[in-house]
């Protein structure tokens, strides 16, 4: 591609923000022009300002199904206005609907940088971007536009080359190097991919915390509001910093397949609770062991809650954990180089992608 493009990069969840940051501030260096554009919700704001974005926002959250279906015209319909404006030269997503729709009625390049393979989603886009870009974990095949990478998309944000763990977040909890604390993930299950399931009952995520307790302080990071005794166990911190909480974790636990993920590529052993689990989730699990899945079944809970315990009463595990991660940055790319080359190269690096040339 040309130097000094104009790129729009809309993002709908904190994570996109994360795995596209990188290659933002990287293009910014180089004299591109980046302008986010997100969903009022969750901790996008905060973070784009915290991160010091240019970005506007385009459309709000919905719940259910039906304000979604508004919602999406909505959305399409502010983009279109918010692009008109900026006259991006390229689109850039991480699984974008919305940027699909408008980069093609603008006739703009679109790359989506697609890492869960939610078929609900990739249905709705498909067909309107130039390339879709996935770890080489979803084995799905998305078309002749799809490209896959050796890697996991948080490597994007959590590979060494690009994060270091600051343990001033530790002061801030009140703890120390040595001491030990859980994070725990609860979610809100609002995501169209998340329809018919409902994640730990609230009897155990009560048990979870109890059990937790005896071995570890316990935060809880959470999509949604809590009983008052659960409620004190929430983790109050910029999220911006949430990464650094996981390295240092003994364990995370819960519903969260980002946080997940981030555990087992920054060392920290995970339990993860989904029904079928994620293409990350399964492949983290079966290659390496740095995560556990189980599904949402009350017995499957309960199960997860031993795991949890055995883990914690096992000495040394982070060290062992440690090693996998050395094993996964071993295998695996540089996520965000990857991506830099593969945008400033486009639409040169598809064709090589494809062809190996």
């Amino acid at each position: 591609m040309a130097k000094n493009m104009k790129v729009l990069i809309d993002v709908g969840h904190p994570i996109g923000i994360h795995i596209l940051k990188n290659l933002a501030w990287i293009l910014e260096k180089k004299k591109w022009q980046i302008l986010f554009t997100a969903i009022g919700k969750d901790v996008n704001i905060p973070l784009l300002q915290k991160y010091g974005f240019n970005f506007e926002i385009a459309g709000r959250h919905y719940k259910n199904i039906l304000a979604k279906a508004k919602g999406l015209i909505e959305r399409d319909w502010e983009l279109l206005r918010i692009a008109k404006n900026f006259k991006p030269d390229l689109f850039l997503s991480n699984g974008s609907v919305h940027a699909a729709h408008v980069a093609f009625l603008l006739r703009k390049p679109h790359i989506s940088f697609e890492e869960t393979g939610n078929l609900d989603q990739v249905l709705l886009y498909k067909y309107f971007v130039n390339a879709i870009v996935t770890p080489n974990c979803i084995n799905l095949n998305l078309g002749k536009r799809h490209i896959k990478y050796n890697g996991y998309a948080e490597l994007a944000y959590l590979h060494p080359s690009y994060f270091n763990p600051d343990p001033a977040v530790l002061d801030e909890l009140g703890l120390g190097k040595k001491d030990t604390f859980v994070l725990v993930r609860f979610v809100s299950w609002a995501a169209t991919h998340d329809m018919g399931h409902s994640g730990i009952a609230i009897d155990n995520k009560r048990k979870a915390v109890k059990e937790f307790s005896k071995y570890a302080r316990v935060f809880i990071s959470s999509e949604i509001g809590m009983p008052s005794d659960l409620e004190q166990f929430r983790l109050r911190i910029s999220p911006e910093k949430l990464h650094h909480i996981i390295y240092y974790a003994a364990m995370t636990y819960g519903e969260g397949a980002a946080v997940a993920v981030e555990s087992a590529v920054l060392g920290t052993p995970s339990i993860y609770l989904y029904t079928n689990g994620t293409y990350a989730t399964r492949d983290l699990e079966s290659r390496y062991g740095a995560i556990f899945n189980f599904t949402e079944s009350y017995q499957d809970q309960l199960h997860s809650i031993q795991k949890g315990v055995e883990l914690l009463r096992k000495p040394d595990i982070k060290a062992e954990w440690q090693k996998k991660r050395e094993q996964i940055l071993k295998d695996k790319i540089d996520v965000t180089a990857f991506m830099v080359w593969f945008v400033e190269n486009y639409p040169h690096s598809l064709k090589a992608m494809k062809t190996g040339r």
